[in-house]
């Protein structure tokens, strides 16, 4: 049986950060356990190796929700990273860090200290922007951020399109402000990935008092009394121990993080009896308050050619490999999208609802080979749903996977976003500058047309956009799983850290705001911080 200070259970976006400032102190021991192997594929260091490494078992959980009546009874693949890294190992490295009043609205939920202003040191932390410093960004920090490697003319005609309708040009969605349409930047650097593993774990693994071990899957947390003491976790065909004498901190994420404590006997009493469980540690709130953002592609055939040109052609595809080879450039270098746009989906909204993401290609889905003519692909989101779902263990085997019920549409007040959302991404498709080289609206359609006919169109033509959230909410509420120092309500030596605390959901992508959650929760387990 192993004795550590800190155990660290997941190396993702936010285990990594932790065991990089826990270790920092050398009188710290620090373990890190994570369920997949090592960042070592070449496809997790390429920015578009997101193809190869979604729906990969090799590198992801691979999930599946259950079928989800607000989206026409479909099943939807929920990639999550399973590998040092973690999603940040195969996501779209689009970095975004919400908006202000996101965390504004945290506080009047309960929760001091997690303002906009007192969290904008983390992310300034962090960051090394490629732009340089000023009020609201960094250099010097751990992680890579950059301007994109690959523009195409697609995506100018996009934002040009866009500003005829009336949306503003920003060229700082993460600085003073976020409305408005611009460039995403992503975390990548010199043509390559910029993972968590590379940007905080890497620079630690030689430190003597960090340990990581990978396929080390944690299955229950050792409790004594109303203490959690370690973990028990599967190395291969062992079952292994390991103590803690300072904290377990949780940061498997919003679907590992509520699994862990709930086959753990941490949860909903009725959850865990049905599950075969022993409700060691009451928490209702375990699991439930699950929110994501859900995007609806809209997908334009085009006289202008686009990535699919380039991507079907063999000797084009050639000259991609080239390109990237000799100069860390073109589309291997491609985020998930190019282009995003922060606006409202009708006039009566106080801040943007919601969020576009251009890409300058198409497929019936993401991870499957693009489409066989030119195309773009125009996906919207609504960046703060009502609806709420759920991540249940439906079994007391800790390896079997939870039930994912995302509940999608489920409240009327996102169908009607989900409509102005379609609305306004086709007066942008019909705006001048993209007008005539549209030859037709590919998906959904120009036959959907009614509002009960766009918000079918919704239902049967929406994916995740992967930023599962919220699973172990913070706040002080009974529905609450951990307070505002990340402790679990009623448990001692145990915190959250990962996007799982989040009360509501940012407005926008999720990796950046995870990334500064464990910034801060590094801090606040050394008493750096209130």
């Amino acid at each position: 049986m192993d004795q550590f200070d800190y155990i660290v259970v997941g190396a993702g976006s936010a285990g990594c950060v932790l065991a990089n400032r826990l270790s920092a102190n050398p009188a710290n021991k620090v373990l890190l356990l994570e369920a997949g192997g090592k960042d070592s594929s070449p496809w997790l260091h390429i920015p578009v190796g997101y193809f190869k490494t979604m729906h990969n078992p090799a590198f992801d959980w691979c999930y599946t929700t259950e079928p989800d009546p607000g989206i026409a009874n479909r099943k939807l693949q929920w990639p999550r990273g399973k590998v040092l890294g973690g999603s940040s190992a195969i996501n779209g490295l689009l970095y975004v860090r919400g908006q202000p009043e996101d965390y504004d609205r945290w506080v009047a939920l309960g929760n001091p200290g997690w303002a906009y202003q007192d969290l904008l040191p983390y992310f300034k932390k962090s960051e090394d922007n490629s732009r340089g410093a000023d009020a609201f960004h960094a250099t010097g920090g751990p992680q890579k951020v950059s301007d994109l490697r690959l523009r195409r003319p697609i995506a100018e005609k996009f934002i040009q399109a866009a500003t005829e309708i009336g949306i503003p040009q920003n060229e700082d969605y993460n600085g003073s402000h976020q409305e408005g349409v611009s460039y995403f930047q992503q975390t990548a650097h010199n043509g390559f990935r910029w993972s968590t593993a590379k940007s905080f774990l890497r620079p630690a693994r030689s430190r003597t008092n960090l340990s990581v071990v990978t396929r080390a899957q944690v299955t229950r947390l050792v409790l004594k009394g109303k203490r959690v003491t370690g973990v028990n976790y599967r190395h291969g065909n062992e079952q292994k121990t390991a103590n803690a004498s300072a904290e377990v901190i949780l940061s498997a994420g919003a679907i590992n993080s509520p699994q862990v404590l709930q086959n753990s006997g941490i949860g909903d009493p009725a959850w865990l009896g049905q599950a075969g469980i022993d409700t060691l540690h009451a928490l209702p709130g375990v699991g439930k308050n699950l929110q994501d953002h859900l995007q609806i592609r809209l997908v334009f055939k085009t006289s202008q050619h686009t990535l699919n040109d380039e991507l079907n052609n063999p000797l084009k595809r050639m000259k991609v490999g080239m390109q990237y080879m000799l100069s860390r450039t073109g589309p291997l270098t491609l985020a998930a999208s190019q282009v995003t746009i922060f606006t409202r989906s009708n006039e009566d909204v106080e801040r943007p609802d919601i969020q576009f993401h251009m890409q300058p290609l198409s497929a019936d889905k993401p991870g499957d080979g693009v489409h066989p003519f030119s195309a773009f692909t125009s996906s919207v989101c609504q960046l703060r749903p009502f609806s709420r779902g759920k991540v249940v263990v439906e079994s007391s085997d800790p390896m079997a996977y939870p039930k994912i019920y995302p509940n999608y549409l489920s409240d009327e007040r996102d169908g009607a976003v989900a409509i102005g959302g379609i609305k306004v991404a086709r007066r942008i498709a019909e705006a001048p500058a993209l007008r005539d080289c549209i030859i037709d609206e590919y998906v959904p359609g120009r036959e959907y047309q009614s509002d009960e006919e766009l918000l079918d169109a919704a239902r049967q033509h929406s994916q995740t956009i992967y930023h599962p959230t919220s699973t172990c909410k913070m706040g002080n509420d009974d529905a609450a799983v951990v307070d505002h120092h990340l402790r679990v309500h009623g448990i001692e030596g145990l915190r959250v850290a990962d996007a799982s605390i989040m009360p509501e959901i940012v407005s926008g992508n999720t990796n950046a705001p995870t990334i500064m959650i464990a910034e801060k929760a590094a801090d606040m387990i050394l008493g750096n911080k209130s």
